[in-house]
């Protein structure tokens, strides 16, 4: 874990009340985790975030420098304190790790956002076991560590706490995200059972096929032709959604997974 970039103190955070979200994998600003990221800022949340640039270096996007500064910046300018943290998920010891530098800057997280993941299409017959276990070890096990090291140090209010992650239903072809991301989603669903005495909802969004540079063309024009609204789903469109969650209104909502694909068959 590298790469800590604090914005405000620590008695600043907690001097003007704002709550404080941790939302991780938000290392592309075209990515659905920037878009949370901003539309909590938005909301009058203070945002720390994590990112991962190894990951995306071994993407075909490829890295984007200096995205994570970026995002941190602007965050700042909505007036919210933020925390920017470079984390490699994959290793089990990060999580606790994580939540001791956030608690250290910003204090006390009061809404957990899990956008991170590990995602390398493969089928059945060609997936190999070393990714299979890496895809396990970011989708499923940092998902319950985090929500772990989450539930042992939630300390707000009873009704006021929140966990939201990003599932997916995409198997075929693409195994092990598939799969690791079934896991994560009934990891999350879980925690609304075992988190109850805190006052915790925990919820999964699956925000289908979402435009953040990966599609082709010939993809976009299939996915606009099974879509009713007639366009691709855009990272606000899931952002908005976890803001709600994350808000007082959004409150009774508990144990759900989400299907918000704009009514894609």
């Amino acid at each position: 874990m590298t790469g800590e970039t604090p914005v405000g103190s620590r008695q600043d955070v907690e001097d003007a009340g704002r709550p404080l979200a941790l939302v991780t994998g938000a290392g592309r600003s075209a990515g659905i985790a920037a878009s949370v990221v901003l539309e909590l800022a938005r909301a009058g949340w203070d945002v720390a975030f994590t990112y991962w640039t190894p990951y995306d270096a071994r993407m075909e996007w490829g890295t984007e420098p200096g995205a994570a500064e970026e995002l941190r910046e602007q965050v700042a300018s909505l007036g919210a304190g933020t925390f920017a943290v470079e984390a490699d998920l994959s290793d089990p010891t990060v999580p606790a790790r994580l939540f001791d530098g956030v608690e250290r800057e910003l204090g006390n997280v009061t809404a957990l956002v899990l956008c991170h993941c590990e995602s390398v299409d493969s089928g059945l017959l060609d997936t190999t076991v070393e990714s299979f276990d890496l895809h396990f070890a970011v989708n499923a096990r940092a998902t319950w560590l985090l929500i772990r090291e989450y539930g042992l140090r939630f300390r707000g209010p009873h009704g006021s706490g929140r966990v939201v992650s990003l599932t997916s239903d995409d198997t075929a072809g693409n195994l092990p995200y598939g799969a690791s991301k079934g896991a994560m989603d009934r990891i999350t669903l879980a925690a609304a059972q075992e988190l109850a005495h805190l006052g915790v909802t925990c919820n999964a969004i699956n925000p289908g096929p979402t435009d953040t540079g990966w599609m082709t063309d010939e993809l976009k024009a299939e996915m606009i032709r099974a879509t009713p609204l007639g366009r691709l789903g855009v990272p606000r469109d899931c952002a908005r959604l976890v803001s709600f969650l994350c808000s007082a209104e959004g409150g009774w909502i508990n144990g759900q997974l989400l299907q918000s694909n704009g009514g894609m068959a």
